[in-house]
């Protein structure tokens, strides 16, 4: 049995971060710092995200639990297909809520910084395809750890957040081009 602590995961996910960003540094012989700050963004967003769909929600002794991985228990395949099945069953209200509120309100930053960073994601469903994928690689990363279940509820909800993202993206975009047009 292997386990993963939240710090090590997340020096592997910032050690990987950089080697990329330096790769491309590299490769394009600049470094754009208006870029590199929104794509900070993104690192943040993704580090969010990680915390809470790899590593158990609760805290023991104030310390978030490691990602367990167990060979003779990986790949159990713990899917969940059937969408909005189960969707309700927590012990209480509040976990419900958690659940709901939380998958949703992680994704809505990607919602809105991928049609920032990316200029070719000029449309809801391609922002909303890049963020189901998100999501998707996710789920599928999950598989081999037999504490965590993919669910394809998570992806809906999180899809959902991607889609209110964007949508606070357009609003933004209208409301500054009404405010330009007014100037002028």
């Amino acid at each position: 049995m292997i386990e993963i602590s939240f710090w090590t995961g997340m020096a592997i996910f910032t050690a990987v971060w950089i080697l990329v960003r330096v790769i491309v540094w590299i490769r394009n012989k600049k470094i754009d710092m208006k870029r590199e700050a929104l794509l900070l963004l993104m690192y943040v967003n993704l580090a969010v995200i990680i915390r809470f769909t790899f590593y158990p929600f609760s805290m023991v002794d104030g310390r978030i639990q490691p990602l367990v991985f167990d060979p003779g228990n990986a790949f159990s395949f713990r899917i969940k297909t059937v969408p909005f099945m189960n969707l309700f069953d927590y012990p209480t209200k509040k976990e419900i809520l958690i659940n709901l509120i939380g998958n949703i309100t992680m994704f809505i930053p990607t919602g809105i910084i991928l049609p920032i960073l990316y200029k070719k994601l000029d449309r809801f469903g391609k922002v909303i395809l890049c963020g189901a994928l998100i999501s998707l690689t996710i789920e599928i990363i999950q598989l081999p750890f037999y504490v965590r279940v993919s669910d394809v509820n998570d992806l809906i909800l999180n899809t959902l957040g991607v889609a209110v993202g964007y949508g606070i993206y357009a609003l933004c975009g209208t409301l500054f081009k009404k405010a330009e047009t007014a100037k002028a």
